[in-house]
């Protein structure tokens, strides 16, 4: 690479380059990346920053672009604008940044347009839009079709789901004893013991040990709301983190995944955690097998989803989630449900949650199940952290929750 390295956008662009011309995920370009360590956390914040900003960013290109410039050019111009607008880094550093590493890309040809481009750039000039959904829209660039549900759904809540929030980094450990040494830091406490929030946390060898492990406060919050059993099925288990909790309160946990090697992600998640009483079994969920009639005492079914309620840790979402997938989500989420309802015992809980903020996904499934399904009839959830009740059960959202938005319903089966 070698000077590249001095570049303060190269790293940027380089880990955006495989989102927005390859469709990875962004914690997947970060980890694939070959990155400058020592401006790591830098480029981690620029990468998650365009992405949080995308459709504002791409406002502030229409504005000041004579024309749609090729991807590239246009990666290269938000990484520019937002070391510009949201790190409040100097003009003619960004320009000149910005222009070289065009250069090194081989992009020669478009340095007059950024030059030019980046010198007149002025964010007071952006059209502002009109309607409310439009605005939500522009400032924190959430889909049209999101912050439209969103208002219809929540009302004035909707800016508050969508805000921006620093990030968190929720820890949960497996005693009071090993979680004593990282409290010295800077932390929140949440309503679970032994999980925490930490402005920064940087992994060290007690993460290697089982002194802990990274679970979201929704997985926590999830795993909470669900009863003490025999034997639970965790139907869409990867990458493990519900399994291995809940097989602290379960005799025996069976887990379900679709896909071979992230079966094995729970396999490695409970081997680091000392969970013995854990079988990882790869299936489609969706497809009912009579061989697990009634074998169950409990089934988690946390089923895909859109998943807008984490779109704050994972603003990737916000580029790859078109409106039609949700109407296609509900059908995955009905037929996971319809295909595992039978393995609950008589008396039994059959538990559903997302990480989504949308009725249709939530209160709408369960209402689509319930409605064919006459054996199973919702029962009242409760939980420590924040939330609002629902028809069916609680939804969490980002402002009430620790920045998390999840779904959580509790179905008995009748006895």
């Amino acid at each position: 690479r070698g000077r590249t390295m001095t570049n303060p956008l190269y790293d940027p662009f380089a880990v955006l380059q495989k989102v927005y011309g390859q469709g990875s995920r962004l914690k997947q370009a970060l980890a694939d990346t070959p990155i400058e360590e020592a401006h790591r956390a830098r480029t981690a914040k620029a990468a998650y920053g365009v992405l949080e900003n995308d459709l504002y960013l791409d406002a502030c290109i229409r504005a000041f672009a004579p024309k749609n410039p090729k991807l590239p050019i246009r990666i290269l111009l938000k990484v520019a604008l937002y070391f510009l607008l949201f790190l409040g880094k100097p003009r003619y550093m960004v320009t000149d940044s910005a222009v070289s590493l065009a250069k090194k890309l081989g992009k020669g040809g478009a340095s007059g347009f950024l030059n030019a481009f980046l010198r007149a750039f002025d964010a007071d000039k952006v059209p502002q839009p009109a309607g409310e959904a439009e605005r939500l829209s522009l400032a924190y660039s959430v889909p049209l079709f999101a912050a439209g549900r969103l208002l219809a759904q929540y009302g004035q809540e909707a800016e508050e789901i969508v805000r921006h929030r620093p990030p968190r980094t929720f820890v949960r450990f497996i005693s009071d004893g090993a979680a004593r040494p990282y409290l010295a830091a800077a932390h929140e406490r949440t309503p679970f013991a032994g999980v925490y929030a930490f402005p920064a946390f940087r992994r060290d060898a007690g993460y290697d040990e089982g002194k802990y492990t990274f679970q979201s406060v929704g997985s926590v919050a999830i795993c909470y709301g669900i009863e003490p059993c025999g034997h639970l099925l965790d139907a869409c288990a990867a990458p493990g983190g519900k399994s291995v909790l809940l097989a602290e309160k379960c005799a025996r946990v069976t887990a379900f995944e679709l896909h071979p090697h992230r079966a094995e992600l729970i396999r490695a998640y409970a081997a680091r955690m000392g969970a013995e009483n854990i079988d990882v079994v790869c299936r489609d969920s969706s497809q009912h097998d009579a061989a697990y009639d009634g074998a169950f005492d409990a089934v988690l079914v946390d089923a895909p989803c859109s998943g807008y309620g984490v779109i704050g840790e994972n603003p990737d979402i916000k580029l790859f989630r078109k409106e039609q997938d949700i109407a296609a989500l509900h059908q995955t989420q009905t037929a996971i449900l319809r295909a595992c309802a039978p393995y609950v015992k008589a008396g039994g809980c059959l538990y559903y949650s997302t990480c989504s903020v949308f009725e249709e996904e939530n209160d709408g499934t369960v209402a689509a199940f319930l409605a064919e399904n006459g054996a199973f009839s919702a029962e009242g959830a409760e939980s420590p952290l924040g939330h609002k009740k629902t028809k069916y059960g609680l939804q969490f959202l980002p402002h009430l929750s620790m920045g998390a938005g999840f779904y959580f319903s509790k179905l008995r089966r009748r006895a």
